[in-house]
């Protein structure tokens, strides 16, 4: 017998979201570890509002919403909020009612600015490391660091003379142009779409690309990303960046540091020493890495685990969104490129309290 279809109804229901999501769903063990950080994070959300005016968004909301967006692979914030309106496990996340409706997708960029100015990304980022320090999830001895190319929202027509004597064909949004035989450099040319970006290639052979840079640095011991930094694609920005975050690392007891070839500079490696730390870099063909440090077990170690901070980058890439940038500019790439590591060391973390 044909069933019927019965059109829909409005009625009663004293179901919650809480119910409806199940119980070995697997972001169930992510939730509690950001309501932690959060919490911890109250004090800085009151110091970014006003005690009096019509209420905002909650800023655990948004920073809620940007971690499911980094988790869940969602490409932009306006399809966010269109799922918000209809996802229960979303609006659970978010501690929300059934029958909340969605907020605008407009309140993500009213709000960034506040974000910025309070650095909230890169406290949250913080507490969530924290968080696994005192559950003994972190080395505090050894580390690696890498960095790598990441494509800005920009394109490579939009890559144009500094002086501004070549302009584009008036009347054409997107005018064929032919490159070839053009000597294009960041010398000489400029994105007028993001100024920060720059040219830049992964190898010999390689195509050039408008690209700003990543950078990460992962303790040893259960491959947690301990800082992230986003500058602009230089050739010197891996080796200058890494010391910067060193000079974060807290303690005055010596470290070690794994790296892949492009750290086997000079430079670099006497900074390394002069900063207490030993580099485990690996070597050229010609290095400046000598056997005092080679002939250690530890040095076989390090660059035998140093290869999975190739895990955080393929992450955040492929599920976090990173494979092309959603948007201009270093600052506001910063801000989500925290969140976006955040969300990793969550999942991270998460499955190393169920195996604990």
């Amino acid at each position: 017998m044909r069933g019927k279809v019965d059109n829909q109804i409005v009625m009663l229901s004293s179901l919650t979201p809480e119910q409806l999501v199940p119980q070995d769903h697997p972001i169930r063990s992510i939730k509690p570890l950001v309501d932690q950080a959060l919490k911890e994070m109250s004090p800085t959300f009151n110091r970014m509002y006003a005690d009096i005016g019509r209420p905002s968004i909650p800023p655990e909301h948004l920073l809620k919403a940007c971690l499911l967006i980094a988790l869940y692979s969602i490409r932009s914030e306006r399809q966010f909020c269109e799922r918000l309106q209809y996802d229960l496990l979303f609006k659970w996340f978010l501690d929300l009612n059934i029958m909340d409706p969605a907020f605008d997708a407009s309140s993500f960029s009213k709000n960034k600015e506040r974000l910025l100015e309070h650095q909230v990304a890169r406290k949250f980022l913080s507490a969530v490391i924290k968080d696994a320090g005192n559950r003994k999830l972190l080395s505090e001895d050894h580390f690696t660091v890498d960095g790598t190319l990441l494509e800005a929202w920009a394109s490579m027509k939009s890559f144009r003379p500094r002086n501004g004597e070549e302009a584009l064909p008036n009347g054409d949004k997107n005018p064929s142009i032919d490159f070839h035989g053009e000597h294009r450099t960041n010398d000489t040319h400029q994105s007028t779409t993001d100024p920060e970006a720059m040219l830049a290639k992964k190898g010999k052979g390689k195509e050039a690309r408008l690209c700003l840079a990543g950078h990460i640095l992962m303790e040893n011991r259960n491959g947690l990303a301990m800082d992230v930094i986003v500058t602009p694609a230089t050739g010197t920005a891996e080796r200058d960046t890494a010391r910067k975050m060193l000079e974060k690392v807290p303690g005055k007891c010596r470290i070690t540091l794994g790296a892949d070839k492009g750290y086997d500079t000079q430079d670099f490696v006497t900074a390394c020493r002069e900063m207490n730390v030993t580099p485990h870099v690996a070597c050229r063909k010609h290095t400046i890495v000598d056997k005092r440090t080679t002939r250690h077990s530890g040095y076989q170690v390090s660059q035998r685990i140093r290869k999975r901070i190739e895990e955080i980058f393929g992450w955040i890439k492929m599920i976090g969104g990173g494979r092309k940038l959603r948007y201009k500019g270093v600052e506001r790439n910063q801000l989500w490129a925290e969140l976006t590591t955040a969300a990793y060391n969550l999942i991270r973390m998460a499955k190393l309290i169920e195996v604990t």
